[in-house]
């Protein structure tokens, strides 16, 4: 049963028609149908073309009307099949039309959708365009889900308006295995922007000490830290995104756009000089003055950046007890005596981390985060996303983080490149315990890989996102190779002894 009540939007012309249909591009998701009716000439066309045009971003795109056809398909971002009921003489030839296996991997837009009303799904989006004295009304019912969705993009068109950015164009452009998700927004001067949508979420049960996962492990939850960190890294003469607008009740950010071009090349592998600009911006920010805990945002807002302490590490590590090891098995759950061997194990190798360098970790440096800004000189060719986790801790973190890429296999030769060239620059700026730095390097290696492993697991069995699987195999051989290490010995044996590693 529905309780949320309708949404009722009054549109003045033919543009806010284009952007009502630009928006539900934006909100509707695999599994929704959209029932459009209403009086004619109110739009109905219109805001079907500006759907289609809007999902596949692309202006110029085709959309004949599919009256004759009946239906029409479009393999986009996400597929959408177009129905036109006005000509069907029976609800049953949905069947033929195959309006359910529409459903099961797209979305289906269906207008006259009263000729088969008994038929259609009964927990579909409608949405009804009458003529008004102001222009036109569009009344929009459905289930709660579904216009809680449309709710937020209308509230984000509202952000954007408030902060003088009403006609732009919003276009789908990423979303994370996170919360977050975002758009880019683009104004008619042609210089787009991107705008970061988080709202709050339930943090999920408690793991430890009553705290939720992203409480123990220092998560993220809202926007205030990545402003808080954004401001930091640019004093110290990183390249980051101006703030332009934020929402801080409402979890928006309305941020400049870096760039499109990544560390990779076309064909994915990844460019040398790149990633050495890349672990130059590292040496540098390891060399800054200490960070401080508080970072004041505006006079409203202080972020406190947490400490990477031995409970999080801890926790992070235990992923691969959670999730891979009860994959690898089967399912089976993973004995009491083999828990408490591993987290023996880390809390010996947490404490040989007391006396490692510490600053500012920003947690996922690596190369979906690093835009290439080839026009820039020195530091400023590295821009900086997706920061909003970092802690204070062991510098090795990020540094293991882009040698041994998560998401792309670094060869051997560029890897030992790398290392090398992070440690020369760490000599060239003074004392430095290459030491005590490489052994912590090891150490945070394996506890990154150990997360990740459980982290692939975990996103696929309970998130419902099994693309992230593709990267356990380089996972597993970046842990392996990294075990070799004196420090890691136990570790290595028990990885051996529980068949992860050979």
């Amino acid at each position: 049963m529905n309780s949320c009540a309708p949404i009722t939007l009054t549109l003045a012309d033919e543009a806010e028609t284009i952007r009502l249909g630009e928006d539900l591009a934006l909100a509707l998701h695999v599994g929704d149908c959209l029932a459009l009716s209403g009086d004619l000439g109110a739009g109905k066309s219109t805001l079907a073309r500006a759907f289609l045009r809007a999902m596949a971003d692309d202006e110029a795109l085709e959309v004949p009307s599919p009256t004759f056809t009946l239906v029409q398909t479009y393999d986009l971002r996400i597929p959408v099949a177009h129905f036109d009921l006005y000509r069907i003489a029976d609800g049953s030839e949905l069947d033929e039309l195959g309006l359910d296996e529409s459903l099961n991997d797209g979305i289906c837009l269906v207008e006259w959708p009263e000729m088969a009303e008994a038929e259609l799904p009964a927990d579909r989006i409608t949405l009804r365009l009458t003529h008004q004295d102001a222009g036109r009304q569009a009344d929009i019912e459905g289930p709660d889900a579904a216009l809680e969705r449309i709710r937020r993009v209308l509230l984000i068109r509202n952000f954007l308006k408030e902060n003088g950015h009403t006609p732009d164009r919003r276009r789908y452009l990423t979303g994370d295995a996170s919360q977050r998700a975002y758009e880019t927004v683009r104004p008619h001067d042609g210089v787009p922007l991107v705008l970061m949508d988080w709202p709050r979420r339930a943090s999920g049960p408690a793991v430890l000490d009553g705290k939720p996962y992203p409480k123990v492990a220092h998560i993220a939850e809202d926007i205030l830290p990545f402003v808080g960190i954004d401001l930091y890294l640019k004093q110290c003469g990183l390249c980051a995104p101006d703030v332009l607008a934020a929402d801080y009740e409402h979890g928006l950010l309305l941020l400049e756009h870096l760039g499109s071009e990544g560390v990779l090349s076309p064909e994915g592998e990844p460019l040398p000089e790149r990633y050495r600009a890349a672990i130059e911006c590292l040496a540098h920010l390891h060399a800054c003055l200490p960070v401080q805990k508080e970072i004041a945002v505006d006079a409203g807002h202080v972020h406190l950046i947490p400490d990477f302490d031995p409970v999080a590490m801890k926790i992070e590590t235990r992923l691969i007890l959670d999730w891979y090891l009860p994959s690898l098995r089967g399912g089976e759950p993973v004995a009491e005596n083999v828990r408490e061997e591993y987290g023996q194990i880390w809390d010996s190798l947490i404490g040989e981390l007391s006396n490692a360098e510490r600053h500012l970790l920003l947690r996922d440096f690596h190369s979906p985060n690093l835009i290439w800004r080839d026009q820039e000189q020195d530091l400023a060719r590295i821009g900086l996303i997706d920061f909003q986790d970092a802690m204070i801790g062991p510098t090795a973190y990020d540094v293991a983080s882009l040698v041994q890429d998560a998401r792309v296999t670094i060869p051997e030769a560029l890897a030992h490149d790398l290392l090398e060239h992070y440690v020369a620059l760490r000599h060239a700026q003074g004392a430095f315990d290459e030491h005590g730095f490489r052994k912590a390097f090891a150490i945070m290696s394996a506890q990154r890989n150990c997360k990740l492993a459980g982290l692939w697991v975990r996103l696929k069995e309970r998130d419902g996102k099994p693309g992230y699987m593709k990267h356990m195999p380089r996972t597993l051989r970046y842990l392996s190779t990294v075990l070799a290490h004196p420090a890691l010995a136990p570790l290595a044996d028990w990885m051996a002894k529980t068949g992860i590693v050979e």
